[in-house]
């Protein structure tokens, strides 16, 4: 059997979230069904991350294994015919059979919307977090730069899945505007249970001079949840970039130009 890798988007306000749920439907879910159409035979999907209900992906990667004859170059339009719009599959290529898309996944990007006006856009609506109160991206930055390095994000996770360590590394977090629109980059190891979400809502409180921005570094010390932001809204939320390397394999999925 080979082992296929799928570039995929999805837009997830539909959508209970990746993983397979019991009773809701999930984007893994509407993929694996999907996927075991067009191959003839039942699959397992596994996906780069646990996206949460809502949450969108312009750059998404997942595997499965097959002994299909279909051709990968032709298997991206097979299985567009079978999938909802808000689903789409871009590219499909063999990878190393060792290769696993969440744990060949060395670095992932997500980036956070935010609609700041006084007025809302409903081309936005589930799509970016509407902010009427004027934030200043400045400050935003500069709380945003107390997150960059190796810490202990348990300040800005929600109770969840269980880990063995809330320790992660912070590549970058870019806040940049573009109008009304407020756009934070982050990139990371690894991500807690709703920490991206977490990290924006605590930019944002600095902005409204809840506290300074650099406070933030004394809430991460603290690791106290109830010290930071609160948790941002999922329609906001896209995963946009992800870095691998399994030994064999390495390649960069997506782009740093959102728009």
């Amino acid at each position: 059997m080979k082992n296929v890798a799928l570039i995929l988007k999805y837009e997830g306000s539909a959508y209970h979230g990746w993983q397979v749920q019991k009773n809701a439907v999930s984007v893994a879910q509407t993929m694996e069904k999907a996927v075991s159409m067009v191959v003839g035979h039942p699959v397992h999907v596994t996906g780069c991350g646990r996206t949460d209900a809502g949450v969108h992906a312009k750059h998404y990667l997942a595997n499965f294994r097959t002994d299909s004859k279909i051709p990968l170059d032709r298997l991206p339009y097979a299985l567009n015919t079978h999938l909802p719009e808000d689903i789409v599959v871009i590219e499909a290529f063999q990878v190393q059979d060792a290769f696993n898309a969440i744990g060949s996944c060395r670095a992932k990007e997500y980036t956070y919307l935010i609609y700041n006006s006084r007025i809302r856009d409903p081309f936005y609506v589930n799509r970016a977090w509407f902010y009427p109160k004027h934030l200043d991206e400045q400050v935003m930055q500069k709380a945003a730069d107390c997150f960059v390095g190796t810490h202990d994000f348990a300040a800005v996770r929600s109770v969840g899945t269980d880990v063995k360590s809330t320790v992660r590394t912070v590549y970058h977090f870019n806040v940049e505007r573009r109008g009304d629109l407020i756009l934070c980059r982050i990139c990371a190891n690894g991500f807690l249970y709703n920490m991206c979400r977490a990290m924006v809502g605590t930019v944002i409180y600095a902005a409204e001079g809840k506290f300074p921005p650099e406070a933030v570094a004394e809430i991460l010390a603290g690791k106290n949840r109830t010290a930071a932001g609160p948790t941002a809204p999922a329609g906001g939320l896209y995963m946009t970039q992800l870095w691998y390397d399994d030994g064999k394999d390495v390649f960069h999925v997506g782009s740093s130009d959102f728009c």
